[in-house]
């Protein structure tokens, strides 16, 4: 990680990397990265200040082509690594990125206890409906009859992972989508996501112009949400359960103490720590 003085007025290029993307031409990922640039940039975040956490998968090559701190894991586990670092270091900002087979598949139920600890920090996840990085299998948000895979000839048959349902009944106190067709709008709910006490998820619709043309198509189909967002879970649920996935915006958001762990244990640990020294 480079990094300018802290007194220097960054812009988003400067939180870029040397690193180039490897991504597709044409992948909806770029636009996450150029919205996450801007976002800090808005912000005005020190990059020393900032870290950001991945899984595996194409997604999860962003820590690489942003210029903070950044921690590339294993497959699924983000969350939890995230989550040990804010309880360690709880004065960083902390990003977490990851994609629809990663966040909703092996690493689900990480998901799900984020949603429900509450820790401040944001998880991203761009959605594209199939694992591109492992050649075009269905993932968990695909939809059941969706039928181009070699693994799932028929369609998977099952239906889709409604992730901001999930993120709801699981206790997410801020709960987003957006679209990479619209990057200053993702940009945009990534500096609301950054600001907001607690668990922020923003569920990114973004294109998989090489196993899924078919999606080229959602730029003609999403739209904003017809209605502000809510503090109402019973009314998010409802317009959650009514919408067909390609509403865009803001749709939940309330405050509810931050789950933060006291720095003491630290201190126990290391005390633990001696007790085996040989």
């Amino acid at each position: 990680m480079s990094g300018k003085p802290a007194d220097t007025l960054l812009k988003a290029k400067d939180y870029k990397s040397e690193v180039k993307p490897v991504w597709c031409p044409g992948c909806g990922h770029f636009a996450v990265l150029s919205a996450t640039t801007k976002a800090l940039a808005h912000l005005g975040l020190p990059q020393k200040d900032v870290a950001m956490i991945s899984g595996i998968g194409c997604s999860s090559r962003l820590p690489a082509y942003v210029s903070v701190y950044g921690f590339h894991g294993v497959h699924g586990r983000a969350l939890a690594v995230a989550s040990g670092l804010k309880a360690a270091r709880p004065e960083l900002t902390v990003l977490v990125a990851g994609g629809d087979g990663d966040g909703f598949s092996i690493g689900g139920n990480h998901f799900l206890h984020a949603c429900r600890r509450n820790m401040d920090m944001t998880y991203i996840v761009m959605d594209n409906e199939v694992y591109g990085m492992t050649k075009g299998q269905a993932s968990p948000t695909t939809s059941p009859d969706w039928a181009e895979s070699k693994l799932t000839p028929h369609g998977p048959g099952v239906p889709s992972f409604n992730p901001a349902a999930i993120a709801l009944a699981s206790g997410a106190t801020f709960i987003a989508r957006g679209f990479t067709g619209k990057p200053n709008d993702l940009a945009k709910l990534l500096v609301d996501a950054i600001q907001h006490p607690g668990f922020s998820f923003i569920q990114a619709l973004s294109p998989c112009t090489t196993f899924r043309p078919d999606q080229n198509d959602w730029k003609k189909i999403v739209r904003p949400f017809e209605q502000e967002a809510t503090d109402d879970p019973v009314e998010a649920a409802k317009r959650i359960h009514a919408d067909d996935g390609m509403s865009t915006g803001l749709l939940y958001q309330t405050k509810v103490p931050v789950w933060q762990p006291e720095r003491s244990v630290r201190a126990q640990i290391d005390q633990l720590e001696l007790g085996f020294q040989v």
